[in-house]
């Protein structure tokens, strides 16, 4: 039997296909008949009760500027619906924080994926904290004192803002780097959060492996290779993706966290992993599907699907 899927994501007409796993999330989902419904996040309400939206019914197709078509939209309570797939971007604010809240009043049944308190309780660059033994030597903090004293002790660092995104503002610091009081003092004026302060790890230079978690169980990795001059692996930053395979290690970090990601209803996630060191856990909106299928990797939207299906008891 197929289910009613409704996605809450950013404007569909602005993704790029090739590399949006929302995307190939919905591509999967039609191929099995269920039916799709779009709305975007700030459409969200709430009255005596009941969580609504102006839905869509929505069809997709893998053709880039022509993959969607909208129908007309109707108010649409998401009780009557057996998914919602929360897979909005960061940034992971106030009004992010907000839909998990709404969310929240009808999961799970409606089987919300990923668990909306599970989302909100676990920050990307927070929850990774849980597991020390993992990362890398790492700082959250805005005293400078604080990053003066761990870049005193660790030399080169990078620095990025708890709750950026995407690699945006991610800036590598040397221990005795002169442009650190600038870059402290536009951290300051730009953002209100603390940072992120980590060891600098060269290895990144052979790649930022993406690894998928589906449901706990790691399903399989993309490798991210930064350009010459850049830190940053990130595909939209002109990172270059490869295939690749997990090490030992690699499944030793995914058998420890896999199930806390289960427990708490992270059934899709994407963890970063430099040289055998944890470094986030994306549980908002990961990214890598289309990329690992495109590398010769399995089909994980499908994984995701049978594990939906599998919660909600149809399929």
């Amino acid at each position: 039997m197929g289910l009613t899927v409704a996605v809450q994501m950013d404007p569909i007409d602005r993704i790029n296909i090739a590399g949006d796993s929302t995307f190939a999330l919905l591509l999967a989902a039609q191929a099995r008949g269920h039916a799709l419904l779009y709305y975007t996040p700030e459409t969200l309400s709430q009255r005596a009760g009941s969580v609504f939206a102006p839905m869509r019914p929505l069809a997709v197709r893998d053709a880039a500027g022509d993959h969607f078509t909208l129908g007309e939209p109707r108010h649409t309570d998401l009780a009557e619906v057996d998914v919602v797939l929360l897979r909005q971007d960061p940034p992971f604010d106030l009004a992010y924080i907000t839909s998990t809240h709404l969310l929240e009043r009808v999961h799970p049944k409606t089987l919300v994926v990923n668990d909306p308190a599970g989302v909100r309780n676990a920050p990307e660059k927070l929850f990774v904290l849980d597991f020390p033994e993992l990362m890398p030597p790492t700082l959250i903090s805005r005293d400078r004192a604080a990053i003066e004293a761990f870049r005193a002790e660790h030399g080169d660092i990078v620095m990025k803002p708890l709750y950026g995104n995407g690699g945006a503002a991610v800036f590598k610091v040397s221990r005795r780097d002169p442009n650190f009081g600038s870059l402290f003092d536009l951290f300051t004026a730009t953002f209100r959060e603390p940072w992120v302060a980590q060891r600098f790890l060269p290895e990144v230079t052979k790649g930022d492996k993406r690894i998928i978690l589906v449901d706990g169980v790691a399903m399989g990795a993309v490798n991210r290779v930064p350009a010459d001059d850049d830190i940053r692996s990130n595909m939209v930053r002109g990172g270059a993706a490869g295939a690749t395979d997990l090490t030992a290690r690699e499944r030793e970090i995914c058998d420890i966290i896999g199930p806390e990601l289960k427990r708490r209803g992270l059934l899709f996630t994407g963890i970063d992993v430099i040289d055998g060191n944890l470094t986030e856990i994306n549980v908002t909106s990961p990214t890598g599907l289309r990329a690992i299928r495109r590398l010769g990797g399995p089909d994980l939207a499908e994984a995701v699907w049978d594990a939906i299906e599998g919660k909600v008891g149809k399929g």
